[in-house]
């Protein structure tokens, strides 16, 4: 992982790096942060919503993946769902049902899979209305723990139409993130 340093900006709390031409993001492990700190960031204009959340977990990178990556235990640990099947790969599609919505399914494609680093799925047509999850880890310096970081990012010309339906994702996400911490650090 290289950084480039005339590319670095602020996003909240930690230091994303973008590298000249529009490459991936790097990130970068900042100070701990507290239980109490898990706050979720939410922004929003007409065609595009995101709520972020981000927690330090006192486990190592590989622990922690395990934990999101493990379909058929996580319904024990999660509060934030009711239900969840798959194959959680690149290509794979993972169904899962949640409280905000009783029985509805929601229905993702794993679009991108980095073992220990980053997934992200993908719902939805990109025009008309897109929803795409990125699920981020990064490492401290010595590997013993690991800023674990969710981002949701809803967009398309329908989403002024179905931005009243949506669930408030703020406390979802810092539940969420809340239950990620607590399950990896048991």
């Amino acid at each position: 992982m290289s950084l480039r340093v005339g590319g670095c900006r602020p996003v909240g709390r930690q230091i994303g790096c973008q590298a000249v031409g529009g490459g991936s993001e790097t990130r970068i492990y900042t100070p701990p942060m507290s239980t109490t700190d898990i706050k979720a960031a939410k922004t929003r204009s007409t065609f595009r919503m995101q709520c972020t959340v981000s927690a330090d977990i006192q486990a190592p990178p590989d622990e922690v993946w395990r934990i999101l990556t493990k379909a058929d235990d996580m319904v024990r640990w999660n509060s934030t769902l009711t239900s969840i099947e798959g194959d959680m790969e690149l290509g794979g599609v993972v169904r899962m049902q949640v409280p905000e919505a009783p029985g509805r399914t929601f229905k993702v494609k794993v679009t991108r899979f980095v073992p220990n680093t980053e997934m992200v799925w993908r719902q939805g047509n990109p025009v008309m209305f897109l929803g795409v999850r990125t699920y981020s880890l990064a490492p401290n310096p010595d590997g013993t723990a690991t800023r674990f970081q969710m981002t949701e990012v809803f967009s398309g010309l329908l989403l002024p139409a179905f931005a009243g339906r949506l669930p408030d994702f703020g406390p979802i996400f810092e539940q969420y993130a809340a239950d990620v911490k607590a399950e990896s650090e048991r």
